[in-house]
């Protein structure tokens, strides 16, 4: 093991897997080895999991780099990266392990590779504990594309729980550095709509009572604007029985939220529309420029921007102190955390001086 390996404790804060993912992108774009010990120790199955696994090996494939303890159910792992290649990449979880989480990973390596990447995901595209594949392309990409990123997402095929079976493939261009965001004032609401789904055997009327489910609950709160939340049944494009739905709401600055959820056996569909609601109106409530779950995947974007970024979240997360705190261990970034002015506001502003990461290829 090189003796200059940065050593990360994987059971610390949240302890899960975005410690790896965020650990292995900034040891792939600064060049530094890492130790990763303790992975996922105080989770029900600790270890590496088949998503955790692929995620590693397309960070090691991107950067031409080296990989010890890397199988299912290791809590020790070594990555030792090289350059950062663009070209074609494949990753495949072999399970229904989440294809947004392996572009997690993998998207900031790519910005910083000496061309432009096609990363072939394979896995579940609308799982739990991960963001559904239209979270990724309707919330997270317009957002992070305020940092100058810029990558196209094609939906090749969904897969569910537990089948996987679901392909996108991202192609990514290579950024010179990522600029600063400034996003401290959400504006109003502007537009809800979304979209419920079923897929495989599961009947259409289970798309509708999710929906309307969703929009009786927002109007209770939200009169003025018309919502629409189509139902869908997925045909070709669909491998694997799912049903599920995503509501999103812009602002008139352009801040972009999501509200979703996943039909579970023996949950009726209407409980499953209000849950997705519920989760958006939470996350308008609290006025702050991005929801609970963009908060965290921003934090690497803000580490590798070049000057001051600044942000208003809701109460911030622990998955976003995690991010923070690998962040700074592995960069030069700087983050503080304050407690709006405001009166009576659960609201903060995330601030970093960003390492100004720069593509050396570029």
């Amino acid at each position: 093991m090189d003796p200059a390996a940065v050593e990360i404790d994987g059971s610390v804060m949240e302890g899960g897997g975005q410690i790896l993912r965020v650990s292995a992108a900034l040891s792939c774009i600064t060049g530094t080895s890492l130790k990763i010990s303790k992975i996922r120790a105080g989770r029900s199955s600790p270890g590496l999991r088949p998503q955790h696994l692929s995620g590693l090996q397309l960070v090691s494939d991107l950067s031409s780099g080296s990989l010890q303890g890397a199988s299912i159910g290791s809590t020790d792992v070594s990555l030792n990266p090289g350059k950062i290649r663009g070209g074609s990449h494949t990753a495949d979880t072999q399970t229904a392990g989440s294809v947004c989480l392996l572009l997690q990973v993998a998207l900031p390596c790519a910005l910083f590779a000496d061309s432009s990447s096609q990363l072939i995901l394979r896995g579940g595209t609308n799982a739990e504990m991960a963001p559904q594949i239209d979270y990724t392309v309707k919330v997270f990409k317009p957002m992070v594309e305020k940092f100058g990123v810029h990558f196209d997402c094609d939906i090749r095929m969904r897969g569910y729980y537990p089948k996987g079976g679901g392909e996108v493939v991202a192609t990514v261009s290579p950024v010179k550095e990522l600029q600063a965001v400034t996003m401290t004032d959400r504006g109003t609401i502007t537009k809800i709509y979304g979209r419920a789904f079923v897929a495989g055997v599961l009947p259409f009327k289970l798309a509708k009572d999710m929906s309307t489910a969703a929009v009786r609950t927002i109007r209770k709160e939200i009169k003025e604007l018309y919502i629409n939340i189509q139902p869908l049944q997925e045909k070709d494009k669909a491998c694997g029985n799912g049903n599920g739905i995503i509501i999103i709401a812009e602002s008139s600055t352009g801040c972009v939220f999501a509200g979703s959820a996943l039909g579970k056996k023996g949950v009726y569909a209407d409980k499953i529309g209000i849950e997705a609601a519920e989760m958006l109106l939470r996350n308008i409530r609290h006025n702050g420029c991005v929801d609970e779950f963009l908060q965290d995947q921003l934090i690497i974007f803000m580490a590798l921007a070049k000057g001051r970024s600044r942000i208003r979240t809701g109460p911030v997360t622990l998955h976003t102190q995690t991010a923070i705190h690998i962040a700074e261990q592995l960069t030069q970034a700087k983050f503080t955390i304050s407690k709006c002015e405001d009166e009576l506001s659960s609201n903060y502003i995330i601030e970093c001086e960003g390492s100004g990461a720069c593509n050396p290829h570029l």
